[in-house]
């Protein structure tokens, strides 16, 4: 019974945390291996090799100083889509090491998911974040985020069922709050369109703003400059 709630919190946890931060997620867990401080199952031991390590260091000080720009933060994280899920969902497959497909699959299922869930989740938030003009608070962010990933590491193989029922839960409230999320952010994007030039698509807009700029006096604009009605 430990060793299934130990498999499933390594393997929905570290999809959890490679979806907020793939990279410091692979350094930590193969640096925690190659010290010994962890045993990784057989199939994840190839991530405490030095190359995979040295690959995950560099490209983490690539994404820890990109994710501290803003909008470049929120760029890096859409191409990132195409990359955190599916190493998420390669994490819990792994994990579990060799198992009929139908499992398998469920596992692939499971993780994508689930970093897709805190990918997004960071991904939002950072876009609510880039519309204050101050680069503080992408700082703050980007920091937390580093540091849970180290604490959802060490509670994996420390406290497994308590990260497991972190995920479970945190996996509720995402699909709870998707809609309320979603809309939130549409009419940000509304807000910003109006702000550079106003809403796209309105056309009464539109009209009432060339009214307000014509001359009074039904005067006409030429090239030439403005010719009286």
């Amino acid at each position: 019974m430990n060793d299934a709630i130990g498999t499933l919190g390594l393997a929905l946890g570290s999809a959890f945390t490679a979806g907020i931060n793939l990279y410091a997620t692979i350094a930590a867990l193969g640096l925690a291996a190659a010290a010994g401080a962890i045993q990784l199952p057989p199939d994840l031991q190839v991530l405490s090799h030095p190359a995979v390590i040295v690959v995950a260091l560099v490209l983490y000080v690539v994404e820890f100083f990109a994710d501290k720009t803003p909008y470049v933060d929120s760029t890096w994280d859409a191409v990132h889509t195409f990359i955190r899920v599916p190493a998420g969902a390669i994490l819990a497959a792994r994990t579990l090491g060799p198992v009929s497909p139908s499992l398998e699959l469920i596992a692939v299922l499971a993780g994508g998911g689930v970093a897709f869930a805190s990918h997004a989740t960071k991904s939002s938030a950072r876009l609510v974040i880039n519309a204050s003009p101050e680069p503080v608070s992408n700082w703050i962010a980007s920091f937390a985020e580093d540091a849970a990933v180290l604490i959802g590491i060490w509670m994996i193989f420390n406290h497994p069922l308590a990260m497991l029922a972190f995920v479970l839960l945190f996996v509720v409230a995402v699909a709870w709050m998707a809609p309320r999320v979603w809309r939130g952010l549409r009419t940000l994007f509304r807000r910003a369109g109006g702000r550079y030039g106003g809403e796209p698509g309105n056309p009464t807009a539109t009209t009432a703003a060339a009214q307000s700029r014509a001359p009074e006096g039904g005067g006409e604009v030429t090239l030439g400059g403005i010719q009286g009605g």
